[in-house]
């Protein structure tokens, strides 16, 4: 497995397919809902397996000053739990660190409050409700200063 940015239609067309796959679908939204409206200026990656198959999805943006979010992380139905999602977290905090972000926000699904929490984010408040059933809570992780 390896982590790439999508750079390819191809690509780009598995990166949105897994997306919609695992954070649309099962709730009845429709195609195109996956696609955010700042994708442009956001840092995309993705991990692959050896025949190219899109294992994992993630993305970052600068939402403040010295602020990185994570959002629309996605990990294929069968993959999860197999640490791909705790390495796409892992190279986007190395990413912000290098841009010198001070620290992540992300707005968690209930469901995996507690895989954020084994990463070191923590809940700093109770947020939206998405779908009229999916709560989300708002997390923080601070990142080590750089050298």
């Amino acid at each position: 497995m390896v982590l790439i940015t999508p750079s390819t239609t191809q690509h780009w067309q598995a990166y949105y397919a897994l997306r919609f796959s695992v954070l649309r679908e099962p709730w009845n939204q429709p195609h195109g809902s996956e696609v955010l409206a700042d994708e442009a200026s956001a840092i995309h990656v993705m991990a692959i397996d050896e025949s190219e198959k899109v294992l994992g999805v993630a993305r970052m943006h600068e939402s403040a000053i010295s602020q990185g979010q994570v959002r629309c992380v996605a990990v294929a139905t069968g993959q999860q739990g197999k640490g791909i999602g705790k390495l796409i977290m892992r190279y986007l905090e190395k990413v912000a660190m290098e841009k010198g972000w001070e620290e992540i926000v992300l707005e968690a699904r209930e469901n995996a409050v507690p895989f954020y929490e084994s990463l070191g984010y923590s809940i700093t408040e109770k947020s939206y409700l998405l779908f009229g059933e999916i709560q989300h809570y708002r997390m923080q992780k601070a990142l080590p200063l750089s050298e």
